[in-house]
């Protein structure tokens, strides 16, 4: 496809220090949005399981959701690179589960690449998602699908022995072979070092503004999203209101007989 953005693209980006802008999507009309928009990566996050599932945490999420919600977008994106999230123990269990759902989500989904949340003990299966040719994003830092293991959301990389784990599992992916990085909830100090000593681009959400890019979530950015926002989000607009405000009209608009009026009628 013309003009279709691939991983290749994504560190070529960092190379000719262009900031890559990545945001998220779950369906069809707002991907199209996002892809006309030059957004440059759409991310189907777990972030769904919040926003769209109406789920406490990303933990819920199931593949078979993911799956769904990575066909819709993935027909919207004409330009952009689509990745998507791998859900809680969808690849933690074995290689083979791992490499098949990888897999899965390329090939049914549509997707071009799959973000994998990192722990130490599962660089082994992201390594051997990667040796199937499937194109992976690590996620470092706070990562939300162990958000009961890390206490809530909190700030990660706090101490000297943080900031080590955090940088030598950065150095380990990008050794066997991730395209790019995310890096949450990380001090900025911490981001910084680790973007200008690794040669693939690291995507900040929450870890300061030297990385390569930054992501958020879509919602959160235009004011779509009911609950509290983290510090780290710029509400851009307040769609809310402007929904609210439509649908007010409306009610009145029946209460008072005016709508549908003789032009929206036949």
């Amino acid at each position: 496809m013309k003009n279709k953005i691939h991983p290749v693209n994504i560190i070529q980006k960092k190379k000719e220090k262009i900031k890559i802008k990545m945001l998220t999507a779950y369906d069809f009309t707002l991907a199209v949005l996002l892809d006309k928009q030059n957004i440059d990566i759409v991310l189907i996050g777990d972030s769904l399981g919040n926003l769209f599932n109406g789920y406490q945490n990303t933990i819920p999420v199931t593949f078979e959701e993911m799956l769904y919600h990575t066909k819709a977008v993935s027909k919207a994106c004409e330009r952009a690179l689509v990745v998507s999230d791998m859900p809680f123990l969808s690849y933690q269990i074995s290689a083979e589960q791992a490499k098949e759902n990888a897999g899965l989500l390329i090939k049914e989904g549509g997707a071009q690449a799959v973000k994998m949340e990192v722990s130490g003990s599962n660089t082994g299966y992201i390594k051997d998602v990667i040796d199937i040719g499937v194109p992976v994003m690590g996620h470092l830092g706070f990562t939300p699908q162990s958000i009961y293991q890390l206490g809530g959301y909190r700030v990660q990389g706090k101490t000297d022995k943080e900031c080590l784990e955090i940088f030598n599992t950065a150095r380990q992916l990008e050794n066997i072979g991730c395209f790019a990085i995310v890096l949450e909830m990380v001090p900025r100090a911490l981001a910084k070092k680790i973007t200008s000593q690794l040669d693939i681009p690291v995507i900040g959400i929450g870890a300061g503004k030297d990385c390569d890019g930054q992501v958020l979530v879509t919602h959160d950015l235009t004011g779509m999203n009911n609950d509290a926002v983290p510090r780290f989000v710029k509400q851009y607009s307040d769609v809310n209101s402007v929904i609210k405000e439509a649908i007010d009209k409306y009610i009145k608009d029946v209460d008072n007989m005016v709508f549908p009026d003789q032009e929206h009628s036949y």
